[in-house]
């Protein structure tokens, strides 16, 4: 093996164990503070390990975020996140080298964020997860496990932090106001961040100063460039709230599967009359994100399925 892990202990790293052969481009994944950049400072000899060995077939050189794109032939090439900073005429050129060194027979470890650039130019790639290799292998099934894991976590710290109610634009004539706005997971708990695909929530708190006959409702959610995705209200879905009094108070809740492609997302509430007249507006009033564990392109997330059939 041209370089080798062996019960490799230097933290965050524990008992880190694996091998890459000559010719090779290993993509490297994980969580800042999952061990990345204490692997390649292993490997370029930077760091001595507390337990375990390094083993190479020749000298290494490392390349940080800022340094020189230096792919002149090593046998070891270690590369810390320096394709980040390069625009698209120096990638393409990196690409080129980095086909040359496989040849050649040197082996790259290079460490990125990047799905996109992985999948291209890794031969395989290891995620690193707390220290120790969480899995290995080909870059689309390992690029697919990490993304999994990262909307996971995600969801699970949507569902922890508080959304702040901060429109850009708030106007209206003040018989009413919208004092709360939440949206809510599957699991009947306050989220920022929904999965697409799970059933999900939008509940307005309106608080009624003046009398007001025939209060509608309504909710609007756009992409973060402003594209208008998807709008109601409770006067569209035939649901009357009114008459309300000065001191009501009304919860609202739209549900909806939220069938959204993974990006984020502001949501516009309003109450107002029937004609138009705005009690309470609020622009782009709260920010949220969908996640997934599948990469889709657009909006709106129609899950298609593929076939064929040779004719």
């Amino acid at each position: 093996m041209a370089l080798a892990f062996r019960r490799v202990t230097s933290a965050p790293l524990a008992e880190f164990d694996a091998a890459a052969p000559d010719g090779v481009v290993i993509g490297i994944v994980g969580e800042n503070g999952a061990g990345k950049g204490r692997l390649l400072h292993l490997a370029a000899e930077i760091d001595q390990p507390e337990f375990g060995t390094v083993e190479m077939s020749g000298p290494a050189r490392l390349l940080g975020p800022m340094d020189t794109l230096d792919l002149s032939p090593v046998p070891v090439l270690l590369i810390d996140q320096t394709l980040a900073t390069q625009d698209a005429f120096a990638r393409e050129r990196a690409a080129i080298a980095l086909d040359g060194l496989r040849r050649g027979g040197a082996t790259v470890l290079l460490v990125s964020h990047e799905e996109e650039l992985l999948r291209r130019l890794a031969d395989e790639v290891w995620w690193l997860h707390q220290g120790k290799l969480a899995g290995r292998g080909d870059p689309a099934e390992m690029l697919a496990a990490y993304r999994r894991h990262i909307a996971e976590r995600l969801r699970a710290w949507g569902s922890t932090a508080q959304a702040a109610l901060e429109p850009r634009v708030r106007r209206g004539d003040g018989r009413a106001e919208v004092v709360k706005l939440e949206t809510i997971g599957e699991d009947g708990r306050p989220t920022m961040v929904w999965r697409s695909g799970e059933l999900a929530m939008v509940k307005v708190t309106v608080r009624f100063r003046a009398a007001v006959t025939d209060p509608v409702v309504g909710m609007m959610i756009r992409t973060r460039i402003g594209l208008n995705v998807y709008g109601t209200n409770t006067e569209l879905e035939k649901l009357r709230l009114g008459p309300c009094e000065a001191g009501d108070t009304l919860e609202v809740a739209f549900g909806f599967r939220c069938e959204l492609c993974p990006q984020e997302y502001t949501l516009t509430v309003a109450s107002h009359d029937p004609d138009g007249v705005w009690h309470d507006w609020l622009e782009d009033a709260l920010a949220f994100s969908v996640s997934d564990t599948r990469y889709t392109a657009g909006v709106a997330n129609l899950r298609a399925t593929a076939s064929v059939r040779r004719v």
